[in-house]
């Protein structure tokens, strides 16, 4: 992704107690936001939780999605309207409460 670009982080916590179906996650929820935001979209990645810093440690997260805008604004109007759906959804995979953050690809 080229710098300037805005980046949204969704970060799902895992835990003894937290669930996470990443099989509905690829074949339900992402094709769910590809369809919802659509051209807004620049690039994106999921990636599954393997471990933490310690040897044989669980990982912090179960799962972390991103999604590259080519501006706030950008982000702000394809997500907004459809933000609603889109969070609707996470019951269907998820019983964590993900950690959002929106950042600004530096390099």
């Amino acid at each position: 992704m080229k710098p300037g670009m805005i980046k949204l982080s969704v970060l799902y916590p895992s835990g003894e107690d937290k669930t996470f179906n990443m099989d509905y996650y690829l074949d339900s929820h992402i094709p769910l936001v590809a369809k919802l935001l659509g051209n807004a979209i620049k690039g994106a990645t999921v990636e599954e939780g393997l471990g933490g810093p310690v040897p044989n440690s669980p990982a912090t997260f179960a799962a972390i999605g991103n999604i590259y805008f080519e501006s706030v604004d950008s982000f702000q109007n394809s997500f907004g309207p459809n933000a609603s759906e889109i969070l609707a959804d996470l019951p269907n995979f998820t019983n964590a409460e993900p950690v959002v953050q929106i950042s600004k690809v530096m390099a």
